[in-house]
């Protein structure tokens, strides 16, 4: 379960008060939403409540009508950014394995994974660690959402996905398991969650981009566009990542989390690209959305990686620092 963090600003400071109880207040977004640390701190613990919750936060405030409408004005203006950044033509006549494939060459984002595995400190890894703990601690729940919103071969090949995520039903192998034990070989508490007060918000919206696909049915084919992107540019990143550890003289538990990946999601790759996203277009004709959510996670991830790219090069920390924090809120009874 998360911590509730300080507020960051306005929305967080609206979203902290309606979790105390207090009658809502209408909200503007006049930020990017595509990077605003507030923004993207106020969505990550609206989405969270849907997730494990939030320490201190009734459950019965999930589905709270106020914090729902609240929820709505800000998911709005992030994807109405991102339709507006964000270009996809029409999906053509080519199989859609092939139309991905355009969509991962076409990246442009910051090396981090060869910094990770070339230059980067112990220091850096955790850090690493700690942005990538906002979706990996819960690792594949965003796209299980998915799975009764399809049928036939699409809700098979993502249950076959999902299954090999959650360790084939043997706990200690679920991805998010091994997670934790990275975390905890790099000296981090995984226990006590991502960092959310040190998190930009360049970080938390990937999360939130998942999030905002798996929570609309409306939305499945964004959503499997972007599990597909995740699957088919896992592998070389994740050997990148396991062998910087190797090379800073961590052994083979502190690793298995990125070498499970470079394994599994080998299989995955054409699992998703093929038998997920491929036949939705065959059975529904979501060629477009399919591609979107594979461009708008790509765009979110290069902003994310930006971020932490030219903190490290600078020689500073990629977190935000603990001053960023507005004000300190108690636990909401």
């Amino acid at each position: 379960m998360d911590r509730l963090p300080p507020a960051r600003g306005p929305l967080t400071e609206t979203l902290l008060a309606q979790l105390r109880g207090e009658d809502a207040t209408p909200v503007t977004v006049e930020v990017d939403p595509r990077t605003d640390d507030d923004l993207h701190l106020a969505l990550y613990l609206c989405y969270q409540l849907h997730y494990g919750g939030v320490e201190g936060v009734s459950d019965d405030l999930e589905w709270d009508p106020a914090i729902l409408a609240f929820r709505d004005v800000l998911e709005a203006a992030f994807e109405n950014a991102l339709l507006a950044d964000v270009s996809v033509e029409p999906a053509d006549d080519r199989p859609m394995v092939d139309q991905l494939r355009d969509v991962v060459r076409a990246d442009r984002s910051p090396a981090v994974a060869m910094h990770l595995q070339r230059e980067a400190s112990v220091e850096q890894f955790r850090e690493f660690m700690l942005h990538r703990s906002t979706y990996h601690l819960k690792e594949a729940d965003p796209f299980t959402w998915l799975i009764p919103r399809l049928g036939g071969g699409p809700k098979a090949a993502l249950v076959q996905i999902q299954a090999d995520e959650y360790g084939g039903g043997d706990a200690a192998w679920m991805h998010s398991t091994l997670f934790a034990r990275t975390m905890t070989a790099l000296g981090l508490d995984p226990a006590s969650g991502p960092p959310l007060e040190r998190l930009p918000g360049t970080t938390l919206a990937v999360t939130n981009l998942l999030s905002l696909f798996g929570l609309h049915r409306r939305l499945r084919g964004q959503a499997a566009g972007a599990l597909a992107l995740f699957e088919m540019t896992s592998c070389i990143p994740n050997r990148r990542y396991g062998d910087g550890m190797r090379r800073l003289g961590f052994g083979a538990d502190a690793t298995r989390f990125f070498d499970e990946h470079v394994e599994a999601d080998a299989v995955h790759e054409a699992v998703a690209a093929t038998d997920l996203a491929g036949a939705l277009v065959d059975e529904e004709g979501l060629g477009w959305e399919i591609l979107f959510g594979a461009r708008a996670l790509q765009a979110t991830e290069g902003l994310a990686a930006a971020q932490q790219f030219e903190a490290w090069t600078a020689g500073r920390s990629s977190l935000l620092p603990p001053s960023r924090a507005a004000r300190h809120l108690a636990a909401i009874p």
